[in-house]
């Protein structure tokens, strides 16, 4: 490439020197001037014109021209292919924004309250027939002429205080001196007695059994007052006036308390007041059980039923169970025989469940027959599980009674019919048994005997 512009520096050069006119240098003479050569048109003109001499700018001398390197040929240059351009696309008119209004400070979030599990149980024991003769009356009698009986229930206190709610078959009035104290067939215990059951811990008193009248009504009004003197307490199955259905509420659980009994040993209830003790009836069961239903968590029935002294249930206790278990009854506290009977579970087809104890027997008699010397007292759990939402409401998705069994206990007492005690099964000794008072006219009361009625349960036993 220098080459060729050399050599065409050089053309250039050659071609601006032939084109330019005869310079005349003061350096040359006049021999060395080349003739005027006189063109036809200037030979016709006989006059010769002198012309003024012609001064030139004197010729500056070129610089001599460098010989170019030889030019390199170029490698082909290969253009990449053209990417075609992604079109444009218009942009939107900008909008002018609004001034920017400073922001708030950001105030850290309380963490989320969350739904919080709640599990809440109650403990309940139940007794059977709490029936006074008259040598138990005399168990209490003090030398100064009152009666404490807190001693009989020495034994079983610590079972009772336990429990949260603790549920007696009082089967015996406690009308006062007034109606004087006497056995069977008409009971009337000293008021001392209720003290006692107090004091031992039950806080559920049944008064729907067929003894309740016998004091007649105004008896039965005295017993009403006297056991609202004693705090604490809660009376089923009669009342003065108002409603049959109990609410107690314990650990967050309620139960729903109602009782009936089969009758009242041929005693009429008084025209005035035909709700004084709650009957078994069908159609007024039907009515108050659904009312309580949906009102409790736990709906407890206590009925006094069934022939006396069978040691199995009759078809009339069983058809009672099924009714109340349709109901959705769930625990059925069962009384009067005064023997034990079995415990049984009654399953609906829906999946609900109706635990029955159809006798509890006696908890404390002087009966002397030694299938009535052997009690027992019901143990049941009730567990309700749930989600705490943070607006303080519970929502309960789980009702159940756990757990369920029975505590054995014996009426014990010498052959004077003194120093009665309740014991439990557990802790009762060959020793005590050889002391008791059926020794001496029963050779069939042994501990084997005992064993064979506990079997026939057919629950668990603590």
């Amino acid at each position: 490439m220098k080459s060729k512009i050399g050599i065409l520096a050089v053309i250039i050069l050659f071609l601006s020197c032939y084109s330019q006119p005869n310079i005349i240098s003061d350096d040359i003479d006049d021999s060395e001037r080349t003739p005027q050569i006189i063109s036809d048109s200037q030979s016709q003109d006989t006059t010769q014109v002198s012309q003024a001499p012609v001064t030139q700018a004197p010729v500056t001398p070129q610089a001599p021209v460098t010989p170019q390197s030889p030019v390199t040929p170029q490698a082909p240059v290969t253009q990449a292919p053209v990417t075609p351009q992604t079109p444009v696309i218009p942009q939107a008119p900008v909008i002018p924004q609004a001034p920017v209004t400073p922001q708030a400070p950001v105030i850290p979030q309380a963490p989320k309250i969350q739904d919080i599990p709640q599990s809440f149980s109650l403990t309940f024991v139940a007794a059977g027939d709490n029936l006074y003769h008259d040598s138990l009356i005399n168990n209490g009698r003090q030398a100064n002429g009152t009666y404490n009986y807190t001693s009989i229930y020495s034994d079983i206190k610590s079972i009772v205080e336990s429990a949260d709610l603790a549920f007696i078959n009082q089967e015996t009035v406690m009308a006062g001196t007034n109606y004087g104290y006497s056995g069977y067939p008409a009971f009337n215990s000293p008021q001392a007695l209720g003290k006692a059951l107090a004091e031992t811990g039950f806080n559920i008193f049944n008064l729907a059994n067929n003894h309740a009248m016998d004091m007649g009504a105004a008896g039965l009004y005295a017993t009403l007052d006297f056991l609202n003197t004693i705090e604490g307490i809660t009376v089923i199955g009669a009342r003065k006036q108002g409603d049959s259905a109990r609410i107690v509420t314990c650990n967050n659980i309620s139960l729903g308390f109602l009782s009936y009994t089969y009758g009242l040993n041929g005693i009429a209830l008084p025209r005035d007041n035909p709700n004084l003790v709650s009957l078994i009836d069908r159609n007024k069961m039907t009515h108050e059980i659904s009312a309580l239903r949906p009102l409790c968590d736990f709906l407890i029935v206590s009925m006094h039923w069934g022939p006396e002294y069978a040691i199995e249930p009759a078809k009339s206790q069983t058809d009672l169970a099924l009714f109340l278990a349709e109901l959705n009854v769930d625990l059925i506290i069962g009384h009067h025989p005064h023997v034990l009977q079995k415990v049984d579970t009654i399953n609906l087809p829906d999946g609900r469940k109706t635990v029955c104890y159809y006798s509890l027997g006696n908890f404390v008699s002087h009966q002397n027959e030694r299938e009535r010397i052997i009690g027992g007292m019901a143990k049941i759990t009730f567990t309700k599980e749930g989600m705490l939402l943070p607006t303080g409401e519970l929502v309960v998705n789980n009702l159940d009674i756990s757990e369920f069994g029975m505590i054995p206990v014996i009426t014990h007492f010498d052959r004077r019919y003194r120093n009665t005690r309740i014991i439990p099964f557990s802790v009762y000794t060959q020793h005590l048994m050889d002391e008791h008072a059926l020794r001496y006219i029963d050779n069939g009361l042994s501990m084997e005997f005992f064993n064979n009625v506990i079997k026939r349960l057919q629950t668990r036993i603590y």
